[in-house]
């Protein structure tokens, strides 16, 4: 007999009950109760992994977000972005993505995807703004980059996340968005704000 928390209580467990409910119910019409039950834990359980039914989405690229917040090096967020896809795996992300529509996903996860854009933009404008860049041009960098990751991230799951290349997908985004890159000094860059 083993002891400790059943095998079912595993975030990724509750992340696949969850997923299966989304194309079942829709995101909207499924209850947290639900998901739980579907995994066969109790309520209660379910918040020792997630705080929401959109966390379950977005766990892995949250995780990711949290070390890049934490690490990208001064004057170099290119390195850092590229590090953050290193290895992404297909997850309930790439799911919802290519399923929105089914899932009733559209609106939540456009909501999402603008919250950790802007998380990615501030880690990229902080990174420039610690060399000397000028505020307006590290935010209009870290707005682009921003995107740029996101639009990689969707188009790769939409390609078939697994059998497209993530880093392909987000090389190309990075190489379209390093026209915002600061190649003044930094004196002259900030002589824009």
């Amino acid at each position: 007999m083993t002891t400790g928390r059943p095998r079912a209580s595993s975030r990724e467990v509750l992340s696949e009950a969850a997923c299966e409910l989304f194309l079942e119910k829709g995101f909207e019409a499924t209850s947290i109760t639900e998901i739980a039950a579907r995994a066969g834990v109790s309520r209660s359980s379910f918040f020792n992994y997630f705080d929401s039914k959109d966390a379950i989405l977005w766990l892995s690229l949250d995780h990711r977000l949290g070390q890049l917040e934490s690490a990208v090096p001064p004057g170099d967020p290119v390195v850092a972005l590229q590090h953050l896809c290193d290895g992404f795996e297909p997850d309930s992300l790439a799911l919802a993505l290519i399923n929105s529509e089914a899932m009733g996903l559209f609106d939540e996860l456009e909501r999402a995807a603008a919250v950790r854009q802007a998380r990615i933009a501030r880690a990229v404008a902080a990174s420039l703004v610690a060399t000397g860049t000028g505020a307006v041009e590290a935010a209009v960098c870290g707005a682009a980059h921003a995107g740029a990751v996101m639009i990689a991230i969707e188009r790769w799951a939409r390609a078939g996340a697994g059998r497209a290349s993530l880093s392909g997908e987000l090389e190309n985004a990075l190489a379209i968005a390093a026209v915002t890159l600061p190649t003044r000094g930094a004196g002259d860059s900030a002589a824009l704000d």
